[in-house]
């Protein structure tokens, strides 16, 4: 059984996060996603994981893979990815999320709607808190949580100014448990790990962090695996039996 390479962009939000444009629809991003050549997805809205499985439904039906999780804010306020296998393990994740991110309203003419719709694009609910405030679980409790679960955690864009680990704490801990780390995409892997060398011991990825359609794709990197799943996903993270991630640059 020989390896084959799956172009994937493991970062994007939709129109649930209010900071997503309203193209950002689930019939949009996977069409966008056929255009770019993408065999690999993950939709990571703020703080919740509603929207997910419209757009994974979509996927099957279009030979794409769409890992479902979110993009969850810290109590540190870093921005940090949680992916998750199973439906269950979606809505366990999901109960996790409500109990944890403060109830402050939502205001959409300042920050935007936070809407849920179907594949047809019609809106079949809106969250009502807003969704882009730090839950009260600081990352290590975060990732405890997510492992719990049978979860993936990756501190996204790390090297970020703002939101990320680095602008947080000033430093990634070398002793921090974690599944990966994403990069942004200014800044290559080989430049990075030149600077933070004690670093080289995860996995990297680079996505496009898109919030409108003509960003999906735009930043990516080929999984190098047996086939296309969420348990390849795990083991080539892992660097299990030769599976490995190329970056785009």
């Amino acid at each position: 059984m020989e390896l084959k390479r799956y172009k994937a962009d493991l970062h994007m939000h939709t129109v649930l996060s209010p900071c997503g444009d309203l193209e950002m629809g689930p019939q949009n991003i996977i069409s966008r996603c056929k255009e770019d050549g993408l065999n690999m997805i993950a939709i990571s809205d703020h703080n919740c994981t509603r929207q997910v499985k419209v757009i994974q439904k979509l996927g099957r039906e279009n030979g794409i893979l769409v890992i479902g999780g979110a993009e969850v804010t810290s109590q540190e306020e870093a921005h940090c990815l949680c992916f998750f296998e199973t439906h269950e393990q979606l809505d366990t994740f999901q109960q996790f999320l409500d109990q944890h991110l403060p109830h402050i309203p939502n205001d959409e003419d300042r920050f935007g709607y936070q809407l849920v719709v179907n594949e047809d694009e019609e809106i079949v609910g809106e969250e009502p808190y807003l969704l882009i405030n730090a839950l009260d679980v600081d990352i290590e409790g975060l990732y405890d949580k997510v492992h719990e679960i049978g979860g993936l955690f990756i501190p996204a864009h790390v090297n970020k100014p703002s939101t990320s680990l680095m602008s947080q704490l000033g430093f990634i801990p070398p002793d921090l448990k974690a599944d990966g780390l994403e990069i942004s995409k200014h800044v290559t892997k080989e430049a990075f790990l030149k600077k933070f060398a004690y670093l080289k011991r995860f996995a990297f990825i680079q996505s496009s962090d898109a919030h409108f359609t003509h960003l999906i794709g735009e930043t990516y990197c080929f999984f190098h695996m047996y086939d296309l799943s969420f348990d390849e996903f795990r083991r080539t993270l892992r660097g299990e039996d030769g599976r490995f991630i190329e970056m785009k640059q």
